[in-house]
């Protein structure tokens, strides 16, 4: 048993109270998942820079020359915002990659939490009222973002087995249920490429999603594809810089529900999760239905 929520601004005007929002709605969650808790916010981006989110237990010691070290190595401009045991790196886009490289290779005490152009995900053990106050998440700003707080009940509760998953490029996905053929699916994925960093099978779900999308498949048909190729209870909710997306396996028997207005889309394991949302008496509120794909872009 864990807890979702997801919010997808139409209306700019509520950019600036996205992380409140989103705060609040998974604060509403946490008897559904004590162990840990996350979020993703897709913010504004910066033309030709990228952003990668990364986290360490040790974070005055990792983080104290990391971006001397990179600079120098890559030989661009590299700027860091730090958050607790989170971090953003600023820099050129066309040097993400090597930069991650880079810390992965060197440096294995700091973890990859996501990288991309408007995407930041901040996870650890933990409360979500604790997670987000660690990180500031209320004063965060954005056109929308998901969140999670889980109850483990496979793998190991860590940072690394907290959600949200990016496995590509401003992409993330939380979960809440099991898959019977990730293990399966997660020896086909590595083989083609995937990044796969924990035992957790909503990670596997996470790069299959991300390896549909690279073979041009769309949020939408990635998600279509998921209730072929997924075995198992699940229900996803997914973001991408443009989107976001949600989908229930055929039997959901995972509670989900959803509210719609003209200034947002929002989505609660439970509907106490959307009660304090703007207007929300006069939302159209609805089950979402088994096996069915929902999605909004901007």
């Amino acid at each position: 048993m864990c807890g979702i929520v997801g919010l997808f601004l139409k209306d700019k005007q509520l950019q600036p109270d996205l992380g409140g929002m989103l705060t609040a709605m998974l604060i509403t969650m946490t008897n559904r998942g004590p162990d840990s808790a996350g979020i993703a916010i897709y913010g504004p981006g910066c033309e030709k820079k990228s952003k990668l989110t990364i986290q360490s237990d040790d974070p005055i010691n990792d983080f104290k020359n990391l971006v001397d070290d990179l600079e120098k190595t890559l030989g661009c401009n590299v700027s860091i915002t730090k958050k607790d045991t989170h971090a953003v790196l600023y820099l050129p886009t066309s040097s993400i990659g090597a930069a991650r490289d880079q810390i992965v290779t060197r440096k294995k005490s700091i973890r990859v939490m996501s990288c991309g152009n408007s995407i930041e995900i901040y996870k650890e053990v933990g409360l979500p009222c604790e997670v987000a106050r660690r990180f500031q998440i209320e004063t965060m700003s954005g056109s929308h973002g998901i969140g999670h707080t889980r109850m483990a009940t496979e793998s190991e509760v860590t940072t690394m087995g907290a959600h949200p998953f990016s496995t590509g490029d401003d992409q993330c996905l939380v979960h809440n249920g099991s898959l019977s053929n990730h293990n399966r699916l997660r020896s086909n994925l590595l083989r083609n490429g995937a990044k796969i960093e924990t035992d957790n099978d909503s990670e596997v779900a996470a790069a299959y999603l991300t390896l549909q999308m690279q073979q041009g498949s769309t949020l939408g048909e990635a998600l279509h594809s998921s209730l072929t190729d997924l075995d198992g209870f699940f229900t996803f909710v997914v973001g991408t810089k443009y989107g976001f997306g949600v989908v229930r396996d055929p039997i959901a028997c995972k509670p989900a529900v959803m509210a719609e207005t003209d200034q947002y889309v929002a989505f609660g394991s439970e509907y106490r999760a959307l009660v304090n949302l703007p207007h929300i008496d006069n939302a159209r509120v609805w089950e979402p239905e088994p096996a069915t794909v929902y999605f909004w872009t901007h």
